[in-house]
């Protein structure tokens, strides 16, 4: 990130009140301004007939970047799920390899061409791989909280997913399991108000996921997902609880999901034009260049060079990674059978 100036008719309340750094704010704004700008390139390649598959997380991005930024990475672990592009850039990946992703390209580092796009996975950043059958990576988030606490390793996991993938039995048995031993593990559910087709009404008769918490006698909160430093305020401190041995948490962030379920969707067989305006004026982008713009605490000129650098990035990255080399035919083969 570039160096962060000094701005004399910034109020310092104000900045206070985030309980966040200025270099953090300019982060949050980048990796969401990133995430969304990728995943507008990777449609528009999808419908030039260039990439397979998209499924995105737009009007997702606060609550993915604002939730992975109060993580300490290289240290905790995250298990995403397929909309977690903005977990994933703050966990480290860059718009190269997202790119690489998307296309299915043999140096794709979460899957080496060997997976759907949006399946994410890489040892080094703690990015647990991600299965094609939804809310199993909560069991593996688990598993890995459990490892943790038996060696008194003071790490944290976050699993998130869907609310719709709380209606899988592995949802409540991840929770269960979490309560009664109090891991170090966080669920963290982005609803997004939809199971592809279905309102959160016709998948559960509670308000909340969150109500859930009580029933696995572990810590529940809601939180706006649409607004970034609200996400963070609500995750940070469960994550110092967690890791200082306070059990686990089951954190709802409410959001929208801007776009269709995936490029193949069509999304006004079961929702209005006049819902999609109504959110899309609470875009958590433009919410957050707003905020931090009438706080002062950056001028727009500053928000304008970040949107150019990400703007150049995406650009540059899907004309590299489009003329990066595919899997070999034989690659299919490798980590399948054993190599004598």
């Amino acid at each position: 990130m570039a160096a962060v100036r000094t701005r004399r008719d910034r109020s310092q309340t104000r900045i206070d009140d985030y309980l966040l750094s200025e270099a953090q704010l300019e982060e949050m704004y980048y990796h969401m301004l990133l995430a969304r700008r990728l995943n507008e390139r990777m449609l528009a390649l999808n419908r030039q007939g260039r990439a397979p598959f998209v499924i995105a997380g737009a009007g997702q991005e606060a609550a993915q970047v604002g939730a992975a930024m109060a993580l300490k990475k290289g240290i905790d672990y995250v298990a995403p799920y397929y909309r977690d592009l903005g977990v994933n850039l703050v966990f480290g990946m860059d718009a190269r390899e997202a790119m690489l992703n998307l296309l299915a390209k043999r140096d794709d580092p979460n899957a080496f061409g060997r997976q759907m796009p949006s399946h994410w996975g890489n040892r080094e950043r703690h990015v647990v791989t991600q299965s094609s059958v939804v809310a199993t990576q909560l069991l593996h988030a688990v598993g890995i909280a459990l490892a943790a606490k038996m060696r008194n390793d003071p790490i944290v996991v976050l699993a998130s997913c869907g609310e719709g993938s709380t209606s899988r039995g592995d949802f409540h048995e991840a929770l269960n399991f979490a309560g009664i031993h109090k891991l170090p593990v966080i669920f963290y559910i982005e609803n997004n108000g939809y199971a592809i087709t279905e309102r959160t009404d016709k998948e559960m008769a509670i308000e909340h996921v969150a109500d859930r918490a009580r029933a696995y006698g572990i810590h529940g909160a809601v939180v706006d997902g649409m607004d970034a430093i609200r996400v963070y305020q609500t995750v940070a401190p469960a994550v110092a609880e967690t890791r200082g041995g306070g059990g686990p948490y089951l954190i709802e962030a409410k959001c929208y999901r801007l776009w269709a379920h995936s490029s193949d969707d069509d999304d006004s067989r079961y929702r209005t034009k006049q819902e999609l305006e109504e959110w899309a004026r609470k875009d958590p982008i433009k919410l957050f260049r707003e905020r931090v713009e009438s706080d002062r605490i950056f001028p727009p000129e500053d928000l304008d060079e970040i949107e150019q650098r990400v703007d150049d990035e995406v650009k540059e990255a899907a004309q590299w990674a489009a003329s990066q080399p595919d899997p070999a035919p034989e690659d299919a083969l490798g980590f399948v059978y054993k190599e004598l």
